[in-house]
């Protein structure tokens, strides 16, 4: 399994509605509320790099999201 922490910025006034939501999708493992330059941060996990790839674009980035850094995790 591939881990990666996704640092998100959102729409002013969404953080809470992103990170609730965020929660609750299959394969995020822990989304919180940040104070700093990122709003949101998510630790999340998929099989390969192809499905962590399509988490982030086809699940969290069609949120109320403006932007997305990823960080994928090398090694545990």
């Amino acid at each position: 399994m591939l881990s990666a922490y996704v640092l998100i910025q959102t729409e002013v006034g969404k953080v809470a509605q992103v990170a609730q939501t965020l929660s609750g999708l299959d394969g995020v493992q822990l989304a919180e509320d940040l104070a700093g330059p990122y709003d949101v941060i998510a630790k999340i996990q998929a099989p390969g790099l192809d499905q962590l790839g399509r988490l982030v674009v086809s699940r969290i980035q069609i949120m109320d999201v403006t932007r997305t850094l990823t960080c994928t995790v090398l090694h545990r």
